[in-house]
């Protein structure tokens, strides 16, 4: 944001991005999602890869018979789907409470100074 000597912002001048991104609350905005998102990415992988090697390395483990027709790879593979829903809901839920606010605040500040 743009200000004249007394600190005061200058009408119809560019906003300043680069300031807002180094800010202080926005350096904690990228850190708050970047901390939560990572973290559950790589979980989310693992699993992933975990189940795609057992399906193609452990065929004995995976064609195991928990009951009637029903083994543990098709157990295995129905949880990713299930897994992915709750990933979903998890992210959801945190964005609403903790993302989506401080979102809600940086785009409010920006359309003041963009007004003025």
């Amino acid at each position: 944001m743009a200000h004249d000597d007394a600190g005061a912002n200058v009408p119809g001048t560019a906003i300043d991005y680069i300031a807002i991104e180094e800010s202080p609350a926005f350096v904690e905005h990228k850190r708050r999602h970047r901390s939560f998102v990572f973290p559950l990415a790589v979980a989310f992988l693992l699993w992933y890869f975990a189940y795609v090697l057992l399906a193609d390395y452990a065929h004995e483990f995976m064609s195991t018979k928990v009951f009637g027709n029903i083994n543990v790879g098709l157990l295995l593979g129905l949880s990713q789907f299930v897994t992915t829903f709750a990933i979903t809901t998890w992210y959801v839920s945190f964005a609403n409470r903790k993302l989506d606010p401080a979102a809600e605040k940086f785009r409010a500040e920006l359309e003041e100074v963009e007004r003025s």
